[in-house]
């Protein structure tokens, strides 16, 4: 087949219609290149699930023809699935500094350095992985070391942001590269792919610079413990929270397993400037006075077994909250995650602490660009096709509305789903097709062994409990030997409800007895009706049923 014929395929695997869990798959010909691969955190209905990857069924069927995988930046939504799916897909994973050196963090506990190939870029440079070019532009984002793509294909560029702001006046590192974005426009772009997580808000976003500020003003004549409550890889704000302790003269400490492994990262490569005898270890807080401690820590999107939920519920083993000690929450909680950063807060406020949260101060600013900015974006690029990415529906739908504005038809603009297949040429595109996607369950050690009915189940015992009926049977004839136990649990309290289960064995009994069939099959669906039945007409619950029977 010639090039003329073959066409580009854009795969989104996740990372459209949620946040996080960010992939998507470049396919022409015989190669498949792949960007960036991350997680999501569960949602409240996901019971007992510890994360949330994307479903990699279409690269482990096509594996052989899969080149590499190229990393943006090394938030978890952009590398946490990596160490799953390198175990299915073993291929050479490209990316920037500091995101590779969180990854091998992340593979060392996995035990899989040994079998993985890192191979480090920098700004500016260009790779060839099969017929594709990818070129890493430099840009902004709540993490140092963010890329944006130009991807360089026989039908033409594509150019992916990746997560990006447009800030002036970084806190490390070069401004975004515009010029970059304009030169590719000039050249001509097929299609652009943009982050649309602020599509929603007007103006622009506020340069990270200024939270500093705002910690300047607010931690200065402060007497008492100040404790930050931040994201581990937000690697800019630990720095400003620093420079704010050293101007102050206190001692920093860290808590939280994320933040000390992320800044033992970023020290190692560079990425942070910590004073000499500025850190102490979190046990050494008694040594020193109040006014001589700053604490920086995980948990401001309130996570159950985090640093900051912990000191807040008196169950951290280091930190012991004190009245009047200044705790700082510097995040916007994450859609579905309010309630749970409520809780911490109202929890802090008990404890006699002062705590300044988003909507009391500027202490936060967003790593994603704003309405102006994305139309700058677009107007620098000046692309054929516009796919948004990145974002819920409603924050897609969003950032067409924006591209619409700029001149570019509707009719070329691909609000997509997870796994459709946008194919295009040098002059079309169109969608064709689904391929496999979804979501893929990490519970525990477990990888894709809870599914949907499990939660189902799961759901069902967290709203109605469970009621287990132990039937015992003759071994020869199958006959029912007694009447059968009743244990409960999350359903009712057996000594409580004496009555009740006494009725449950008798009815369960009586139905056994007047069967005839002594499959056990048979017998389950009849202890599952009769029980079911019973508990509807009397107390309008169903909990999970669950028939043990017993040769005896």
């Amino acid at each position: 087949m010639s090039n003329k014929k073959k066409k580009l395929k854009v795969i989104p695997l996740g990372g459209l219609g949620e946040v996080g869990k960010n992939i998507t798959v470049f396919e022409y010909g015989d190669d498949i290149v792949v960007v960036d691969c991350g997680i999501a955190f569960p949602e409240e209905e996901m019971y007992g699930i510890d994360l949330v990857m994307p479903d990699i069924s279409y690269l482990k069927k096509n594996k052989e023809k899969v080149r590499g995988i190229v990393i943006t930046h090394g938030h978890e939504d952009h590398i946490g699935a990596l160490p799953y799916a390198l175990k299915d897909v073993n291929v050479p994973v490209y990316g920037p500094k500091l995101a590779l050196g969180l990854l091998k963090n992340k593979l060392e506990e996995h035990r899989m350095v040994a079998d993985t190939t890192l191979i480090t870029v920098e700004q500016g440079q260009t790779i060839q992985l099969g017929v594709f070019k990818i070129e890493f532009i430099n840009s902004c984002h709540s993490i140092a070391d963010a890329f944006a793509l130009a991807i360089h294909t026989p039908v033409g560029v594509v150019v992916h942001t990746s997560d990006f702001k447009i800030d002036y006046t970084p806190i490390q590192g070069n401004a975004i590269d515009l010029i970059k974005f304009a030169e590719l426009g000039r050249k001509g772009v097929l299609l652009l792919m943009s982050d649309s997580t602020n599509a929603e808000r007007e103006g622009y976003t506020m340069s990270e610079k200024t939270v500093g500020e705002a910690f300047e003003k607010l931690f200065t004549d402060v007497s008492s413990r100040i404790i930050v409550a931040t994201f581990a890889s937000n690697i800019h704000r630990v720095q400003q929270v620093i420079n704010a302790a050293a101007r102050l003269g206190r001692k920093v400490a860290l808590s939280g397993r994320s933040m000390v492994n992320v800044v033992k990262v970023a020290l190692e490569l560079g990425y942070l400037n910590i004073p000499e005898g500025m850190l102490i270890d979190i046990g050494e807080l008694n040594r020193y006075r109040p006014n001589d401690i700053m604490i920086i820590t995980t948990g401001s999107q309130g996570e159950p077994m985090s640093a900051l939920t912990r000191m807040a519920a008196s169950t951290h083993r280091q930190v012991e909250l004190m009245p009047g000690d200044l705790v700082v929450i510097s995040a916007t909680p994450i859609p579905g995650n309010e309630k749970a950063v409520s809780r911490v807060i109202n929890q802090l406020f008990k404890k006699g602490a002062k705590v300044i949260y988003k909507s009391l101060a500027d202490i936060h600013v967003s790593g994603h660009a704003c309405q102006e900015e994305l139309k700058l974006m677009m107007s620098l690029v000046k692309p054929k096709f516009f796919m948004p990415v990145h974002g819920e529906y409603k924050h897609l739908r969003h950032h067409t509305i924006i591209a619409k504005s700029l001149g570019i038809p509707a009719e070329n603009s691909f609000i997509m789903e997870i796994g459709n297949v946008l194919e295009l040429d040098s002059d079309n595109a169109k969608l064709t097709g689904k391929v496999s996607s979804g979501n893929v369950f990490i519970d525990g050690l477990g990888i894709g062994d809870v599914g949907n009915i499990v939660l189902r189940d799961r759901k069902l015992l967290s709203k109605d409990g469970m009621v287990i009926v132990i039937v015992t049977v003759d071994k020869e004839t199958g006959q029912v030997m007694t009447e059968p136990d009743i244990i409960s649990r999350g359903f009712v309290y057996v000594r409580e409800s004496e009555q009740l289960f006494e009725d449950l064995r008798k009815v369960t009994y009586n139905a056994l007895v007047n069967n005839t069939s002594k499959e056990w099959s048979t017998m389950k669906n009849i202890v599952k009706d009769t029980i079911k039945s019973h508990l509807d007409s009397n107390l309008k619950r169903s909990p999970m049923i669950l028939p043990i029977i017993i040769e005896a």
